[in-house]
């Protein structure tokens, strides 16, 4: 079996006037199915450029990024979209929800959205992270906990190879930070590949491998 996720040397260069900064300094990257790594390192070192480049959200200026064996880079927008939506759950600190739709329908645009709309498998999702109950609900409405695990719902709906999550437990307190991470253990244990952005040392003792950036590189 190949890999879940690929990156290949990847270089991200930003300007600002004459000044140039390199976010990224060829940073190559493996996920295997099932395996939970942990991408850290102090701020302006590149994590969330790098989780970007691995979305399809951003563009590197070198390399390549490979999903679940498709190519996700030098793609039109909307292809990088499409994949994105196939292949990747996106689960970030805050704002995993649309305020003005409920759970449930933010689970079903998710799905709308990858061309597999299906009630009872947002049923059954909600049911396996105790949110039975809380479909009809507005983000507004939810606990903290209630809303880390409705944002992985989201992120898990369409059951993506690839789980990419930035900085999950951030906004959260301990016991909540213990059912993220509990979710995204199973979630690489049923066979997902999870990369997680993360301060979090928590975060970092529970992963199969912890990646250290520095500078934009992998150290």
């Amino acid at each position: 079996m190949g890999a879940a996720l690929e990156a290949d040397s990847l270089y991200r260069f930003f300007h600002a006037g004459d000044e140039e900064t390199l976010a990224l300094r060829g940073v190559s990257l493996r996920v295997e199915p099932g395996e939970l790594v942990a991408v850290t390192g102090p701020s302006g070192s590149g994590k969330s450029t790098l989780l970007a480049c691995l979305a399809g959200l951003d563009e590197p200026d070198g390399g390549t990024v490979r999903v679940d064996g498709e190519v996700m880079s030098r793609r039109p927008e909307p292809e990088r979209a499409a994949l994105r939506a196939r292949r990747i759950g996106m689960l970030f600190q805050s704002a995993n929800l649309l305020e003005h739709l409920p759970v449930d329908a933010n689970l079903r645009l998710a799905q709308q959205l990858a061309g597999r709309v299906d009630g009872r498998r947002r049923a059954a999702l909600l049911d396996d992270l105790g949110l039975a109950g809380r479909g009809r609900a507005y983000p507004s409405q939810l606990s903290g906990g209630e809303a880390a695990r409705a944002g992985l719902a989201a992120a898990l709906v369409n059951d993506p190879p690839v789980l990419l999550a930035d900085e999950p437990t951030g906004e959260v307190d301990a016991a909540a930070e213990d059912r993220v991470l509990a979710l995204l253990r199973d979630r690489a244990r049923a066979g997902g590949a999870v990369v997680v952005v993360t301060h979090s040392p928590a975060v970092a003792a529970a992963a199969d491998r912890v990646v250290r950036l520095l500078d934009g590189q992998v150290q």
